[in-house]
């Protein structure tokens, strides 16, 4: 009841922020749902659903990470002055952001249950499904499905983000916090290495895969079709997008060593130290973009260059959900670190320090970010889509 309440009573900007996580919810909802329609629709064809609900992971596992940063930047998850004494401590903030992702998830799973019976034309009168340009087949439009086992996956999504939020928003010891974030701000490029030597295999992996493509057949089967594809692209991508997460503070910290070095003015100083103050914030959510980012640049190049249409309107909404999660996410972390930085930004204008030289300093430091993880990004995407278009 307290988080209705909260709720209720948010700026609009936050409550923009719960619907998009509700949106998302409702769009990895849809997709969990179609996977069980397409079950009920095709019971002999029990491998291909179950490859439907494995690339439903990749949008649940993106809703998870949007629904963690829209609640790491929720005014009612902070603790506020006066909020203990009410009986509201760390623990129960926890819980009240935990309860409040799962209500804003479950409201996104209810839209989608409601969608899907309504496309399917169970809820009387024809299907919606034609219209939007996908089969009715493909959510198994005349045969029954079990409901008990529509909601109890449709429960996986709420149940993810809320305890993906639970992990994520613990409360620890002050000391220890404190300490661990001095180290990842002093000493990110740990994982840089790392990172490299992973993205550096799977190059090595696609490459390999390219130059022998004549060897290598099977089946990447995504979500209403199926393309030709060697198994070793997608795992040589895996190990590159896992690499560019891996590596995504050290990278960032990169940055900002990179606009600090020789003798920099004021500008360069106070872009290149934000971005190594801010790397453990920024990277991980960036790293995650560039992976994407990197996927959805290959299946455009496969989309033109196949003779037939690989990818389906299932396919579309699963990619559409997964951008936007991880595009919001990063955008998320980006005003998470902004307001860390408010007690500085508000001394450095007492200082005299006009808003124009914040906002220069502010588009720098997107443009080294830009910079430095376009190319990495292309690489890997280019390195994937060569054994698929050649």
């Amino acid at each position: 009841m307290l988080a209705l309440r909260l709720a209720r009573g948010s700026h609009p900007l936050v409550q923009l922020r719960r619907l998009s996580v509700a949106a998302a919810a409702a769009g990895t909802g849809f997709l969990l749902l179609s996977t069980v329609g397409h079950a009920a629709g095709h019971p002999s064809a029990a491998e291909e659903s179950l490859v439907r609900l494995l690339w439903c992971a990749a949008p649940l596992a993106a809703t998870a990470q949007f629904a963690v940063s829209t609640a790491r930047t929720d005014p009612a998850a902070r603790l506020q002055r006066g909020m203990a004494a009410a009986g509201l401590g760390p623990l129960r903030l926890t819980l009240l952001a935990t309860a409040s992702t799962a209500l804003t998830c479950l409201l996104g799973v209810l839209l989608a249950l409601l969608a899907f019976l309504r496309l399917r034309g169970d809820l009387g009168g024809p299907g919606g499904a034609a219209s939007l340009g996908i089969d009715s087949d493909l959510l198994g439009a005349g045969h029954p499905v079990p409901l008990g086992g529509a909601l109890l996956l449709l429960a996986t999504v709420p149940l993810t983000a809320a305890i993906a939020t639970a992990v994520a928003l613990r409360p620890r010891d002050e000391n220890g916090s404190r300490e661990r974030a001095t180290r990842l701000r002093t000493a990110p490029p740990s994982g840089l290495p790392w990172g490299i030597a992973l993205a550096a295999a799977g190059l090595a992996v696609e490459a390999y895969a390219g130059g022998g493509r004549h060897a290598t057949g099977g089946l990447l089967p995504l979500p209403g079709r199926l393309i030709g594809s060697p198994p070793a692209v997608l795992a040589g991508w895996a190990l590159s997008a896992f690499g560019l997460v891996l590596a995504g503070p050290g990278l960032v910290h990169l940055c900002g060593r990179l606009l600090c070095a020789g003798r920099p003015g004021a500008l360069r100083l106070l872009s290149g130290r934000v971005l190594q103050e801010e790397s453990h914030r920024l990277g991980r959510p960036l790293g995650v973009l560039c992976a994407v980012a990197s996927a959805a640049f290959a299946a455009v190049k496969v989309y033109e260059a196949s003779p037939t249409r690989p990818f389906g309107p299932l396919t579309a909404v699963g990619a559409a959900v997964v951008l936007a999660c991880v595009t919001a996410s990063a955008l998320t972390a980006a005003l998470e670190s902004r307001t860390a930085r408010a007690h500085t930004t508000a001394a450095l204008r007492r200082l005299g320090a006009s808003a124009s030289v914040l906002h220069r300093a502010a588009a720098l430091r997107g443009v080294a970010l830009v910079v430095v993880l376009a190319p990495l990004t292309w690489t890997v995407a280019e390195m994937a889509t060569l054994p698929l278009v050649h």
